[in-house]
């Protein structure tokens, strides 16, 4: 069931996308989490799905380039950015799979206000860098408001694999093809679509990683990540945000 949902989410929407993106640099890094302690974190509405029984919570690190509307060109200051996210995958009330964000951090007060207005994510500002240190990629961000500011973020990436595409059924497939997101948008449950094609992934493996972000939301978790994967990059395209209606 689970891989027929994320399948059937695989297709681009028949309809116009509202922006495009690049995404660059993308490093995954999940840990097997505790699902009640997600659960209480999540609006009603959504329910935190495993996978064999398992939760997991992810750390992403990646920056963003491209970014505009799809009726105009990029604009400059608000067309790159970097970002890290702390997500968890969910399902609605349809059983549809996609992600929640605990948190977004962004390199871009710009992204920041507009994503919280346009689409209720939780976006915060952040300083934050990307480098190739000739042994891998280092990434690092602290967060600067609103509050509460400080959480900050320091990860080291090396020993790249060979790059593949997820197979069905996998767990890389079940964390990878997620199409869908949600957002609380004051007291209504948005969702949103992306499009890209299957991210050409990697194994990898987490050097170094300092991080306080899910200790600021209150997620528990302990010692190097289960899993780490890394992806060189997507073109995305984006679809605006719409209210989810529940049946009575």
């Amino acid at each position: 069931m689970q891989t027929e949902a994320l399948l059937a989410l695989r297709d681009r929407p028949d309809r116009s996308p509202a922006m495009f993106h690049t995404w660059r640099h993308l490093s995954f890094l999940h840990w097997e989490a505790d699902a009640a302690e997600m659960q209480a974190l999540l609006p009603d509405g959504l329910t935190v799905e495993t996978y064999e029984g398992k939760a997991y919570v992810g750390l992403v690190l990646f920056t963003m380039n491209g970014i505009r509307f799809a009726w105009l060109p990029e604009i400059p200051g608000a067309n790159a950015f970097h970002e890290t996210n702390v997500r968890t995958y969910v399902t609605d009330e349809s059983g549809s799979p996609g992600v929640w964000f605990f948190s977004l951090d962004a390199a871009n007060l710009f992204a920041v206000r507009f994503a919280r207005w346009w689409f209720g994510l939780t976006y915060t500002l952040a300083k934050m860098s990307i480098d190739d240190d000739g042994h891998g990629l280092a990434y690092e961000s602290e967060r600067l408001r609103p509050p509460p500011g400080g959480a900050k973020c320091q990860v080291r990436m090396g020993e790249f694999g060979d790059v593949f595409e997820a197979s069905p059924g996998t767990l890389e497939f079940w964390i990878f093809e997620r199409y869908l997101l949600f957002a609380k948008k004051g007291d209504k449950l948005m969702t949103g679509r992306v499009w890209h094609k299957p991210y050409p992934i990697q194994t990898a493996e987490c050097l170094e990683c300092d991080e306080s972000l899910t200790a600021a939301l209150g997620i528990t978790k302990s010692g190097p990540p289960d899993l780490v994967h890394y992806c060189k990059g997507v073109d995305v395209e984006v679809f605006a945000p719409q209210q989810i209606e529940f049946e009575p």
